[in-house]
This record gives structure tokens, C-alpha cells and sequence, in this order.
């Protein structure tokens, strides 16, 4: 059950959770909604997997060998995934992965984390040191349509929380640690891709979890799986919470709109490192969660351009 911790804002009630795919997860996380598509792709990091959710067909799944963090759907077809190695692309006609560049290649404990698109189609994905002790040595990476990788902020133990206003001009990036625990932003060029330095956003301090992934809304409020705190957070862009959805899983990984509407929300879950003795209580640790009846949008996820 949720814990009792400090708390901010007003729980949402009209609120309906049900289990959108007879999967569960180890580490789910990535859910990426296509609307040409009209499903949602996520994924197991550590299992390998790669999950294609059709709510009014047969959900479909690829193994990609290795730890994959994150993906894109591509204009040109097939999938952008980073993983433990690196970028790739993905035939998921085949399964043949292709690799594209490694930009931490010298880091063996680490791999690809949280990842997104910006709206014109170049794909964000951060890192994380994930073996050993964790250490602020993680960066956001962009690849970009033509296939080259720039480093963007850097510094981070664990990258997450990747998400754009639905304008484009505002990047949103999170560390999860639990010595951080805070939500940035930054200007972004859409032109350039580049983004200025970042400023504080909100710091989940008095929150009961700590920033996991994120998406924003068609109202530019952005919203974070909360994890270890039971609960999905939705954030104005003045950094105030205004809504707050309790979920039946400890370790809510990511939130993202979809449905032909874009009026379902998604939220990936975790299943691997629940606290003792709480399994129990939460059988659906670790599934692709869907909420109805909490009154957003989302906004269409671009394509990966490359």
C-alpha cells in the first residue's frame, strides 16, 4: 500500500486503474505511444525485451540480447534502441540490430537509460552506472537524424525524466538519486538541438518517491512516475503540483499518454526490488499499467527522423 509520507497536492479521484498487458515486468520502462502506429512500445530493461501493446489486437515482443534502456519508432521504419553497447537500429521484421556508435564505450558498467524524442526527430537517451557503486559519471546523449551523437548535460548518477513542452522550447531532465532527486529544465533550440544550462524545476523532497520518467501534457504540465512512493505526480509548469494519482505499485517507472484520443495514460512499473515484505500487496509490481479518468491529454510523440 502507499506509504504515509509528506505528501503535496490533492489525490485525483474519478480515477480508474486497470492492467493493460498480461506481462510483467522486471524493469519496465520506455513506453513510447505511436500514434500512425496507434500502440504502445516499451520495454523490460534488464530481461532484454522489447514490448509492442495493442489495446485492440495481440501484443507482440522482441529479444535484443542485451540490456535495452529505451527506443523510438523510426520515420523510415523499424526502431532506434539504446542499450547497454550503445545506439542501434532495429529490424523488427528480422531481429537484426545494427549498431550505430557506443559514446561510452570506455564505461562497461554502465548503460542506456531513459530516453525520448524531441519534436524534430533527433532521440535523447542518458546513461547510468548500474554495476558498482553509483557515482555522478552518466550524460545525456543526442543522436541525431544523421546518425552523429552530440553529449548534452553531463555529471548525472541516473539519467531519467526525459521529456519536451508540447512547444518544443523546454527540455525537462531528471536525476533519480536519492541524494538529488530533482527535475531540471532548459531552453532548447529546435533548430540546433542544443540546450542551454539547466535550472532547477521541482525537487521531490517532500514527495514519497523519487523523479523516474516523465511526459508532458497538452497543457505543458509535466508527469512523474513517481518511484518507491506509489504514486504518479503531475506538475504545472510554474513547478506547483496540482494532481496526484496513487497506483497499486510501489515502483512506477513512466508515464505516457496514448489511445486514439491520447487520453489514457500508460505507466510502466517495476517489479525487481520492491521493499520486503510488500509484494503481497502490490501483485501488479511490474506491469503496463492504464488510468482513465484523469483529465489530460497528451501530445503526439515525433518519430525518430533518422
Amino acid at each position: 500500500m502507499p506509504n504515509e509520507s509528506k505528501n503535496t497536492g490533492v489525490p485525483h479521484s474519478g480515477i480508474n486503474i486497470e492492467r493493460a498487458a498480461e506481462v510483467t515486468a522486471r524493469l519496465g520502462e520506455g513506453p513510447v505511444w505511436d500514434v500512425e502506429d496507434q500502440a504502445l512500445w516499451w520495454v523490460d530493461i534488464t530481461a532484454g525485451v522489447i514490448h509492442r501493446h495493442d489495446p485492440l489486437g495481440t501484443d507482440t515482443s522482441w529479444q535484443v540480447g542485451e540490456d535495452v534502456g529505451c527506443l523510438a519508432l523510426r520515420q523510415h521504419g523499424g526502431l532506434v534502441v539504446a542499450t547497454r553497447s550503445g545506439f542501434h537500429l532495429f529490424d523488427t521484421e528480422t531481429g537484426i540490430k545494427t549498431a550505430i556508435a557506443d559514446p561510452e564505450e570506455e564505461k562497461p558498467e554502465s548503460r542506456f537509460n531513459d530516453g525520448t524524442t524531441d519534436p524534430r526527430g533527433r532521440f535523447w537517451a542518458g546513461t547510468m552506472k548500474d554495476r558498482g557503486q553509483r557515482a555522478p559519471v552518466s550524460s545525456f546523449w543526442r543522436l541525431n537524424p544523421n546518425l552523429k551523437i552530440t553529449r548534452g548535460h553531463n555529471g548525472v548518477s541516473t539519467t531519467n525524466g526525459l521529456a519536451f513542452s508540447p512547444d518544443g522550447a523546454t527540455m525537462y531532465f531528471a536525476d533519480t538519486a536519492a541524494s538529488v532527486q530533482t527535475i531540471w529544465q532548459a531552453d532548447y533550440d529546435l533548430e540546433t538541438g542544443e540546450h542551454t544550462a539547466p535550472r532547477h524545476f521541482f525537487a521531490t523532497d517532500e514527495l514519497p518517491g523519487r523523479p523516474d520518467g516523465g511526459t508532458v501534457d497538452a497543457d505543458g504540465c509535466y508527469w512523474m512516475a513517481g518511484i518507491g512512493g506509489w504514486q504518479v505526480v503531475r506538475i504545472t509548469p510554474d513547478g506547483e503540483v496540482d494532481r496526484v494519482i496513487e497506483v497499486p505499485v510501489e515502483r512506477p517507472s513512466k508515464p505516457m499518454f496514448g489511445g486514439s484520443q491520447l487520453e489514457t495514460l500508460y505507466v510502466t512499473s517495476i517489479s525487481d526490488g520492491v521493499t520486503e515484505g510488500t509484494a503481497d500487496q502490490q501483485p501488479l509490481a511490474g506491469s503496463l499499467l492504464a488510468i482513465e479518468g484523469h483529465g489530460a491529454q497528451g501530445v503526439p510523440q515525433t518519430r525518430f527522423a533518422g
